[in-house]
Order: structure tokens, then sequence, then C-alpha cells
């Protein structure tokens, strides 16, 4: 990934909880427990995931910038959301703490060297990742969820 493209990725991660908390704003409040289909998950269990996520990425990013060639772990989303319990979780408690976690990152990641983004990582489940590829994961992670929602929601008022 060339540096242009790179620096409007990292602006791009950097602004998420803007994008997100804004992309919430436009749902009621009062939807957001509901579920558009059985296995479907609802707004507020998808703001569970993200932020769960973010910690994984949290994570990933420091092996990635202090212990390049050590592995790093996958998880299944679907068996975190049921054993927990994301329907029941507190939402603001969870806004808060991906705002802090993905604040923290980006500061970390804005001023980079170059050298580091070469730097690799073994993901248990898919193998090799640079931290140019992880930016590119995490990167577009909120916005494809604020699509989720907006499926959610359009059920919703379909109902």
């Amino acid at each position: 990934m060339g540096r242009e493209e790179r620096d409007r990725k990292i602006e791009a991660y950097g602004a998420a909880y803007a994008q997100l908390v804004a992309a919430l704003g436009r749902f009621p409040r009062e939807m957001w427990q509901y579920r558009p289909a059985l296995g479907r998950w609802t707004i507020h269990e998808i703001i569970v995931h993200i932020t769960d996520s973010e910690a994984n990425s949290y994570v990933r990013c420091r092996r990635l910038l202090a212990e390049p060639g050590s592995m790093v772990l996958g998880y299944d989303e679907t068996k975190w959301a049921r054993a927990l319990n994301y329907h029941d979780q507190n939402i603001d408690d969870a806004l808060q703490l991906f705002q802090w976690l993905r604040r923290t990152s980006y500061e970390l990641i804005k001023d980079a060297p170059e050298a580091v983004w070469s730097h690799t990582v073994e993901h248990s489940e898919d193998g090799a990742m640079t931290m140019d590829d992880w930016l590119d994961v995490y990167e577009r992670h909120v916005r494809e969820h604020i699509e989720q929602m907006e499926g959610v929601y359009q059920d919703w008022l379909a109902r």
C-alpha cells in the first residue's frame, strides 16, 4: 500500500468513532434491541461486537508494532455474542471503551515509521498479517457494521 492511501486509511480509521456516533443518531434508541430475524444481530449487539473486535484489534496492533513475528488469535464472534450476553451489556460503556481503544491505537499508528508497515504477525485463522493488512481490516470494520445497522433499521421500519 502506498503512503498516500495508507495516510487516507489512517485518518478514516481515526474518524470511526465519530462516524459510528453519527450513524447511531439516525436509529431510534428504542429499536436498538430489535432482532430482524433469528440468527441476525440487533444494533445493540453490533455495537458490543464492534467494541470486542476493537479490543482484539488493540492487541493485534501492539503485537505488530512491538512483537513482529508473534501469534495473534482469532475468535468466534457468534460464540462471544452468545456467551458474553451482548444483548444485555451496557451500550454507553461499550461506546466509551471503543472510543478509547480506537483513539489510542490511532495515536500509535498515525506517525509510525515506514518500517513497521511491513511487520507481520501470524493470525491463528488467516495466516500472515502485515500492519497494512491490519489497517485495511479495521479501517473498514465500523463502516461495514454501520451498513449492517442500516439494514436492521430498514427491516424495523418495514415491519
